[in-house]
């Protein structure tokens, strides 16, 4: 039996999953502390929080959309080479040289910035690379991707050479607005 005071959604959300995951289960008692797998319970209890914490804010409602950002042609904007975004690209990897990869999982960022690099170079990214550069497990990437596209901000093209394979690439408007954003930030290193 587990009690639990003072706790935000999340915390019930994520006891209540616990506790009907338990359903018809044998009680027993545990040392948690004593098992050799604690660290991974802690790590997995760490995941379901997380994962009841999403939930939660989810069921909450949509989220405010993004402030509407005065729109500026493509043409008007200074030209952004692919040198700088792979050199963008370069400095997110070299955190993990210093500090554990999992603190800066940013799928839909690094997928963002291999996709404007892909753009400016006039290359064409699969599914597969994009789900690459992502730097997190296929799975996690395929639903980033998945929703990325719903909300309009990846197109999907399929290649007509090879119906097995389909290419990714930026909406006009992302695209525009990722354009707008590195002038902005201008020669700021932006991770």
């Amino acid at each position: 039996m587990e009690f639990i005071v003072d706790a935000n959604d999340a915390e019930r959300a994520a006891a209540l999953a616990i506790a009907t995951s338990r359903l018809g289960l044998p009680l027993r008692l545990s040392d948690v502390a004593a098992d050799r797998n604690a660290e991974r319970l802690r790590q997995l209890s760490d995941e379901v929080s997380r994962i009841a914490s999403t939930l939660a804010r989810l069921s909450t409602g949509p989220s405010p959309s993004p402030r509407p950002v005065e729109a500026t042609p493509a043409a008007n904007l200074p030209p952004l080479s692919a040198e700088t975004i792979r050199a963008v690209i370069r400095a997110r990897r070299l955190r993990s040289r210093y500090f554990p990869e999992e603190l800066f999982a940013d799928p839909a960022w690094d997928m963002l910035l291999d996709l404007l690099q892909a753009e400016i170079s006039q290359l064409r990214v699969p599914v597969s690379s994009l789900c690459i550069a992502a730097a997190v497990p296929a799975t996690t990437a395929l639903r980033w991707l998945k929703t990325l596209v719903q909300q309009g901000i990846f197109l999907r093209r399929a290649d007509p050479h090879d119906g097995r394979r389909v290419f990714v690439e930026l909406a006009p408007d992302t695209s525009n607005a990722l354009r707008r954003y590195f002038v902005e930030v201008g020669p700021v290193a932006v991770i």
